[in-house]
Protein backbone atom coordinates (compact mmCIF):
# COMPACT_ATOMS: atom_id res chain seq x y z
CA UNK A 1 0.00 0.00 0.00
CA UNK A 2 1.54 3.53 -1.20
CA UNK A 3 2.23 5.71 1.71
CA UNK A 4 -0.01 8.44 -0.05
CA UNK A 5 -3.43 6.28 0.21
CA UNK A 6 -5.51 7.85 1.94
CA UNK A 7 -6.25 6.54 5.55
CA UNK A 8 -9.73 6.00 4.86
CA UNK A 9 -9.67 3.71 1.78
CA UNK A 10 -10.26 0.47 2.14
CA UNK A 11 -8.05 -2.59 2.83
CA UNK A 12 -6.92 -4.37 -0.27
CA UNK A 13 -7.59 -7.99 -0.97
CA UNK A 14 -3.76 -8.47 -0.52
CA UNK A 15 -4.46 -7.08 2.95
CA UNK A 16 -7.58 -8.89 4.04
CA UNK A 17 -5.47 -12.31 2.54
CA UNK A 18 -2.47 -11.64 5.21
CA UNK A 19 -5.23 -10.71 7.77
CA UNK A 20 -6.56 -14.11 7.36
CA UNK A 21 -3.43 -15.85 7.35
CA UNK A 22 -2.30 -13.99 10.67
CA UNK A 23 -5.59 -14.77 12.04
CA UNK A 24 -6.07 -18.39 11.44
CA UNK A 25 -2.17 -19.38 11.01
CA UNK A 26 -0.87 -17.38 14.18
CA UNK A 27 -4.09 -18.73 16.19
CA UNK A 28 -2.71 -22.64 15.71
CA UNK A 29 0.88 -21.52 16.75
CA UNK A 30 0.38 -21.59 20.60
CA UNK A 31 -0.77 -25.38 20.30
CA UNK A 32 2.02 -25.70 18.21
CA UNK A 33 4.70 -24.03 20.54
CA UNK A 34 3.01 -26.35 23.51
CA UNK A 35 3.99 -29.54 21.35
CA UNK A 36 7.76 -28.59 20.58
CA UNK A 37 8.33 -27.91 24.06
CA UNK A 38 7.37 -30.78 25.61
CA UNK A 39 10.17 -32.75 24.26
CA UNK A 40 12.61 -29.58 22.56
CA UNK A 41 14.13 -27.02 24.48
CA UNK A 42 11.99 -23.75 24.41
CA UNK A 43 14.90 -21.00 23.11
CA UNK A 44 16.84 -22.99 20.96
CA UNK A 45 13.89 -24.73 18.96
CA UNK A 46 12.79 -20.94 19.10
CA UNK A 47 15.73 -19.84 17.53
CA UNK A 48 16.36 -22.75 15.21
CA UNK A 49 12.61 -22.07 14.09
CA UNK A 50 13.40 -18.72 13.47
CA UNK A 51 16.76 -18.64 11.54
CA UNK A 52 15.76 -21.84 9.27
CA UNK A 53 12.68 -19.79 8.09
CA UNK A 54 14.99 -16.72 7.56
CA UNK A 55 17.10 -18.32 5.57
CA UNK A 56 14.42 -19.78 3.35
CA UNK A 57 12.73 -16.45 2.90
CA UNK A 58 15.83 -14.88 2.31
CA UNK A 59 16.49 -17.16 -0.64
CA UNK A 60 13.02 -17.03 -1.80
CA UNK A 61 13.63 -12.93 -2.17
CA UNK A 62 17.00 -13.72 -3.92
CA UNK A 63 15.20 -16.25 -6.24
CA UNK A 64 11.69 -13.62 -6.66
CA UNK A 65 13.78 -10.10 -6.75
CA UNK A 66 17.36 -10.90 -7.37
CA UNK A 67 19.91 -10.78 -4.91
CA UNK A 68 20.37 -7.19 -4.72
CA UNK A 69 16.86 -7.07 -2.96
CA UNK A 70 18.38 -8.65 -0.06
CA UNK A 71 20.73 -5.13 0.70
CA UNK A 72 19.84 -2.78 3.02
CA UNK A 73 21.35 0.21 4.61
CA UNK A 74 23.29 0.24 8.14
CA UNK A 75 20.13 2.17 9.61
CA UNK A 76 18.02 -0.30 8.04
CA UNK A 77 19.51 -3.66 8.54
CA UNK A 78 20.23 -2.03 12.45
CA UNK A 79 16.42 -1.19 12.55
CA UNK A 80 15.50 -4.87 11.55
CA UNK A 81 17.82 -6.19 13.94
CA UNK A 82 16.04 -4.12 16.75
CA UNK A 83 12.42 -5.05 15.64
CA UNK A 84 13.76 -8.84 15.20
CA UNK A 85 15.08 -8.69 19.22
CA UNK A 86 12.06 -7.24 20.17
CA UNK A 87 9.51 -9.20 18.53
CA UNK A 88 10.84 -13.05 17.64
CA UNK A 89 13.41 -13.42 20.88
CA UNK A 90 11.21 -10.93 23.20
CA UNK A 91 7.39 -11.64 22.13
CA UNK A 92 7.92 -14.95 20.88
CA UNK A 93 11.00 -16.21 22.83
CA UNK A 94 9.04 -15.86 26.53
CA UNK A 95 5.69 -16.82 25.00
CA UNK A 96 7.79 -20.28 24.19
CA UNK A 97 9.28 -20.58 27.55
CA UNK A 98 6.04 -19.65 29.50
CA UNK A 99 4.15 -22.30 27.65
CA UNK A 100 6.57 -24.91 29.26
CA UNK A 101 4.34 -24.15 32.20
CA UNK A 102 1.66 -21.92 30.87
CA UNK A 103 -1.30 -23.57 28.85
CA UNK A 104 -1.26 -22.66 25.08
CA UNK A 105 -5.07 -21.05 25.54
CA UNK A 106 -3.83 -18.98 28.29
CA UNK A 107 -0.74 -17.85 26.83
CA UNK A 108 -2.84 -16.74 23.48
CA UNK A 109 -5.61 -14.76 25.49
CA UNK A 110 -2.73 -12.76 27.43
CA UNK A 111 -0.81 -11.98 24.59
CA UNK A 112 -4.38 -10.38 23.33
CA UNK A 113 -3.58 -7.78 25.25
CA UNK A 114 -0.89 -6.52 22.59
CA UNK A 115 -3.23 -3.51 21.37
CA UNK A 116 -3.65 -2.13 24.81
CA UNK A 117 -0.12 -1.65 25.32
CA UNK A 118 0.71 -0.40 21.78
CA UNK A 119 -1.91 2.71 22.93
CA UNK A 120 0.04 2.94 25.92
CA UNK A 121 3.08 3.55 24.21
CA UNK A 122 1.05 5.87 21.63
CA UNK A 123 -0.11 7.81 25.10
CA UNK A 124 3.89 7.58 26.10
CA UNK A 125 5.17 9.91 22.78
CA UNK A 126 2.25 12.03 23.07
CA UNK A 127 -0.32 10.97 21.09
CA UNK A 128 -3.73 11.12 23.35
CA UNK A 129 -6.12 8.36 22.04
CA UNK A 130 -10.05 9.20 22.66
CA UNK A 131 -11.35 8.42 25.78
CA UNK A 132 -13.48 5.42 24.63
CA UNK A 133 -9.93 4.29 23.72
CA UNK A 134 -8.93 4.79 27.36
CA UNK A 135 -11.90 2.94 28.70
CA UNK A 136 -11.33 -0.44 26.37
CA UNK A 137 -7.99 -0.41 28.01
CA UNK A 138 -8.92 0.05 31.53
CA UNK A 139 -11.17 -2.73 30.62
CA UNK A 140 -8.57 -4.60 29.21
CA UNK A 141 -6.28 -4.48 32.39
CA UNK A 142 -9.42 -5.67 34.64
CA UNK A 143 -9.38 -8.49 32.05
CA UNK A 144 -5.78 -9.16 32.56
CA UNK A 145 -6.21 -9.39 36.40
CA UNK A 146 -9.02 -12.21 36.01
CA UNK A 147 -6.36 -14.11 33.68
CA UNK A 148 -3.62 -13.74 35.83
CA UNK A 149 -5.90 -15.15 38.85
CA UNK A 150 -4.86 -18.87 38.12
CA UNK A 151 -1.30 -18.46 38.57
CA UNK A 152 -1.92 -15.84 41.70
CA UNK A 153 -3.92 -19.34 42.98
CA UNK A 154 -1.57 -21.43 42.09
CA UNK A 155 -3.46 -23.74 39.33
CA UNK A 156 -0.33 -22.43 36.75
CA UNK A 157 3.10 -21.23 37.64
CA UNK A 158 2.66 -17.08 38.19
CA UNK A 159 6.35 -16.85 36.86
CA UNK A 160 4.59 -18.02 33.33
CA UNK A 161 1.91 -15.89 33.48
CA UNK A 162 4.38 -13.07 33.97
CA UNK A 163 6.66 -13.92 31.24
CA UNK A 164 4.02 -13.79 28.73
CA UNK A 165 2.60 -10.86 29.81
CA UNK A 166 6.43 -9.23 29.69
CA UNK A 167 6.25 -11.14 25.67
CA UNK A 168 3.32 -8.98 25.26
CA UNK A 169 4.66 -6.00 26.06
CA UNK A 170 8.13 -6.78 24.15
CA UNK A 171 5.86 -7.71 21.31
CA UNK A 172 3.94 -4.00 21.35
CA UNK A 173 7.29 -2.22 21.52
CA UNK A 174 8.36 -4.30 18.11
CA UNK A 175 5.52 -3.33 16.47
CA UNK A 176 5.09 0.22 17.19
CA UNK A 177 9.20 0.74 16.67
CA UNK A 178 8.48 -0.94 13.46
CA UNK A 179 6.30 1.57 12.53
CA UNK A 180 8.72 4.48 13.41
CA UNK A 181 12.07 3.25 12.03
CA UNK A 182 13.01 2.89 8.80
CA UNK A 183 13.49 -0.79 7.61
CA UNK A 184 14.21 -2.42 4.08
CA UNK A 185 12.30 -0.87 1.63
CA UNK A 186 11.76 -4.43 0.50
CA UNK A 187 8.88 -6.10 3.61
CA UNK A 188 9.85 -9.60 3.21
CA UNK A 189 13.78 -8.67 3.51
CA UNK A 190 13.18 -7.04 6.22
CA UNK A 191 10.98 -9.37 7.41
CA UNK A 192 14.24 -12.25 6.78
CA UNK A 193 16.77 -10.19 8.76
CA UNK A 194 13.92 -9.50 11.89
CA UNK A 195 13.55 -13.34 11.67
CA UNK A 196 17.62 -14.23 11.52
CA UNK A 197 18.28 -11.47 14.41
CA UNK A 198 15.61 -13.09 16.69
CA UNK A 199 16.89 -16.64 15.99
CA UNK A 200 19.98 -15.97 16.93
CA UNK A 201 19.23 -14.15 19.73
CA UNK A 202 17.31 -17.15 20.56
CA UNK A 203 19.98 -19.20 20.19
CA UNK A 204 22.36 -17.23 22.45
CA UNK A 205 19.86 -17.11 25.10
CA UNK A 206 19.36 -20.83 25.13
CA UNK A 207 23.35 -21.56 25.56
CA UNK A 208 23.65 -18.83 28.22
CA UNK A 209 20.80 -21.10 29.64
CA UNK A 210 22.59 -23.90 29.24
CA UNK A 211 19.97 -25.89 26.98
CA UNK A 212 22.52 -27.56 25.37
CA UNK A 213 24.00 -29.76 28.14
CA UNK A 214 22.54 -33.05 28.37
CA UNK A 215 20.90 -32.02 24.71
CA UNK A 216 19.62 -35.36 23.65
CA UNK A 217 17.72 -34.99 20.00
CA UNK A 218 17.10 -38.88 20.04
CA UNK A 219 14.63 -38.12 22.38
CA UNK A 220 12.68 -35.67 20.78
CA UNK A 221 9.33 -36.96 19.93
CA UNK A 222 8.14 -37.11 16.50
CA UNK A 223 5.10 -34.92 17.71
CA UNK A 224 7.43 -32.05 18.21
CA UNK A 225 9.35 -32.55 15.17
CA UNK A 226 6.29 -31.78 13.26
CA UNK A 227 4.72 -29.42 15.08
CA UNK A 228 8.43 -27.65 14.59
CA UNK A 229 8.08 -28.02 11.10
CA UNK A 230 4.73 -26.87 11.33
CA UNK A 231 5.76 -23.50 13.28
CA UNK A 232 8.70 -23.07 10.67
CA UNK A 233 6.56 -23.10 7.39
CA UNK A 234 3.13 -21.99 8.47
CA UNK A 235 3.93 -19.90 11.54
CA UNK A 236 7.06 -17.94 10.61
CA UNK A 237 7.96 -17.96 7.25
CA UNK A 238 4.08 -17.60 6.29
CA UNK A 239 2.71 -16.25 9.10
CA UNK A 240 5.17 -13.54 10.33
CA UNK A 241 6.00 -12.66 7.13
CA UNK A 242 2.43 -11.72 6.53
CA UNK A 243 2.28 -9.57 9.39
CA UNK A 244 5.55 -7.73 8.81
CA UNK A 245 4.02 -6.84 5.31
CA UNK A 246 0.57 -5.71 7.25
CA UNK A 247 2.91 -3.83 9.64
CA UNK A 248 4.05 -1.55 6.41
CA UNK A 249 0.90 -1.71 4.51
CA UNK A 250 -1.81 -1.43 6.75
CA UNK A 251 -3.35 0.82 9.75
CA UNK A 252 -1.53 -0.97 12.79
CA UNK A 253 -5.21 -0.94 14.78
CA UNK A 254 -6.06 -2.71 11.85
CA UNK A 255 -3.40 -5.11 11.96
CA UNK A 256 -4.10 -5.53 15.62
CA UNK A 257 -7.32 -7.29 15.01
CA UNK A 258 -5.23 -10.13 14.90
CA UNK A 259 -5.28 -9.86 19.03
CA UNK A 260 -8.78 -11.10 19.26
CA UNK A 261 -9.02 -13.71 16.79
CA UNK A 262 -5.64 -15.96 18.04
CA UNK A 263 -7.03 -16.42 20.88
CA UNK A 264 -10.19 -17.58 20.09
CA UNK A 265 -8.38 -20.21 17.86
CA UNK A 266 -5.91 -21.26 20.34
CA UNK A 267 -8.09 -21.66 23.09
CA UNK A 268 -10.54 -23.93 21.15
CA UNK A 269 -7.52 -26.04 19.47
CA UNK A 270 -6.10 -26.39 23.02
CA UNK A 271 -9.13 -27.81 24.25
CA UNK A 272 -9.84 -29.88 21.46
CA UNK A 273 -6.44 -31.48 21.11
CA UNK A 274 -4.45 -31.07 24.09
CA UNK A 275 -7.47 -31.64 26.62
CA UNK A 276 -6.62 -28.23 27.83
CA UNK A 277 -9.02 -27.00 30.57
CA UNK A 278 -11.94 -24.15 30.29
CA UNK A 279 -11.60 -22.71 33.64
CA UNK A 280 -13.67 -19.30 34.85
CA UNK A 281 -10.94 -17.40 34.64
CA UNK A 282 -9.61 -17.90 31.20
CA UNK A 283 -13.21 -17.74 30.04
CA UNK A 284 -14.32 -15.04 32.04
CA UNK A 285 -11.02 -12.97 31.30
CA UNK A 286 -10.57 -14.00 28.35
CA UNK A 287 -14.23 -12.64 27.02
CA UNK A 288 -12.93 -8.99 29.11
CA UNK A 289 -10.00 -8.95 27.01
CA UNK A 290 -10.92 -9.95 23.86
CA UNK A 291 -13.88 -7.11 24.15
CA UNK A 292 -11.59 -4.76 25.67
CA UNK A 293 -9.61 -5.23 22.44
CA UNK A 294 -12.50 -4.82 19.90
CA UNK A 295 -13.45 -1.56 21.37
CA UNK A 296 -9.99 -0.49 21.35
CA UNK A 297 -9.41 -1.34 17.87
CA UNK A 298 -13.01 -0.43 16.49
CA UNK A 299 -12.42 3.23 18.33
CA UNK A 300 -9.12 3.64 16.63
CA UNK A 301 -9.58 1.89 13.29
CA UNK A 302 -11.32 4.98 11.66
CA UNK A 303 -8.37 7.62 12.81
CA UNK A 304 -5.41 5.49 12.09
Amino acid sequence: MSTSTPVESRPTAAVWTALALVYVLWGSTYLGIRIVVETMPPFLSAGARFITAGLLLAAAVAWRYGPAALKATRAQLGSAVLVGLLLVLGGNGLVVLAETSVPSGLAALLVAAVPMWVVVLRASTGDRPPLRTLGGVLVGLAGLAVLTSPGLSGAVRLSGVLLVVAASVLWSLGSFSASKLTLPDNPFTGSAYQMLAGGIGGVVVGLLRGEHRGLDPAAFSTASWLALGYLIVFGSLVGFTAYVWLLQAAPLSLVSTYAYVNPVVAVALGWLIVDEALTWPIVLGGTIVVAAVGVIVSTERPKR
